[in-house]
């Protein structure tokens, strides 16, 4: 009896976080298709409005352009941030000696550092290369993911060295045991890893806010702070909208993906 009190208290409490985690999401869809007035008011139904809302939002800006900017963003970054952060932390955990784990510490300590402290000197960086109103001014900096080293170091950990010695036996170098034999066995992680890199530039607000400069280059994050403070009188259907627009992506790519990010999320490893 006791056990069964217990079993239906703990899915009580997990339905109730379930409901408390969609929910969200679910006001999100609701609001796009209801009028400014009816979601101040607190409507959560469905509404008719959906039609007038986009039109307005296509109407106001160039949405296919900024969502092009966003998605070239960020699939560069991504790409370029797994080859790069992943290689750095095959070194840092095959090819360990006092002064690599020295840096690697030093790495790690960086995290600590919040990224609003660094915006002024990435700006002037950025300015001395002439890179501002340029979207590679945003690729640059994410790329070497502080994060993404420690969490692919900590996937390598459980890489056999004895294939990596069998790779050298048979005459390959270290980047062709890279590319051939831990690539491949390692493609959980790195689709943990791509949707981790993709969401967090997708995402990326503070950084494109100094940057970018002119709207043909804006970002869908811009764009949504825009529509909040384009007009005194909030208009909180075409906001929603937005909002809806930008999750797409991320939704479909983690949908698409949540089984290997499960899986690479536990260290597991797929031949």
């Amino acid at each position: 009896m006791r056990s069964k009190a217990l079993s239906f208290l703990k899915y009580t409490f997990l339905i109730l976080c379930s409901f408390v985690s969609i929910f969200p999401f679910y006001w999100m869809i609701a609001g796009a298709t209801n009028t400014s007035n009816q979601i101040a008011e607190g409507k959560l139904s469905i509404g008719s409005n959906l039609l007038k809302n986009l039109s307005d939002l296509l109407e106001g800006y160039n949405i296919p352009l900024i969502m092009w900017n966003s998605l070239k963003v960020s699939l560069i970054t991504a790409v370029l941030s797994l080859i790069v952060t992943s290689m750095a932390a095959f070194g840092f955990e095959k090819f360990t000696t006092r002064k690599s784990e020295i840096i690697y510490s030093i790495l790690l300590l960086f995290m600590m550092i919040p990224f609003a402290t660094l915006v002024i000197p990435l700006f002037k960086m950025m300015a001395g290369l002439d890179l501002i109103n340029q979207h590679l001014a945003i690729i640059l900096p994410s790329i070497s993911n502080i994060f993404l080293i420690f969490f692919f170091r900590q996937s390598f950990k459980s890489f056999p060295d004895d294939i990596i010695d069998s790779g050298r036996v048979e005459g390959a170098g270290n980047y062709k045991i890279f590319f051939k034999l831990v690539f491949p066995m390692m493609k959980s992680a790195y689709a943990a890893a791509a949707i981790y890199s993709f969401m967090n530039a997708w995402n990326s607000y503070l950084l494109p806010l100094i940057i970018l400069q002119t709207e043909d280059k804006y970002t869908m994050t811009l764009l949504i702070s825009g529509l909040s403070s384009a007009s005194y009188v909030a208009n909180y259907g075409v906001q929603m909208v937005a909002i809806t627009i930008a999750t797409m992506p991320t939704l479909v790519l983690f949908l698409i993906m949540q089984k290997s990010f499960v899986a690479g999320m536990t260290g597991s490893l797929k031949a």
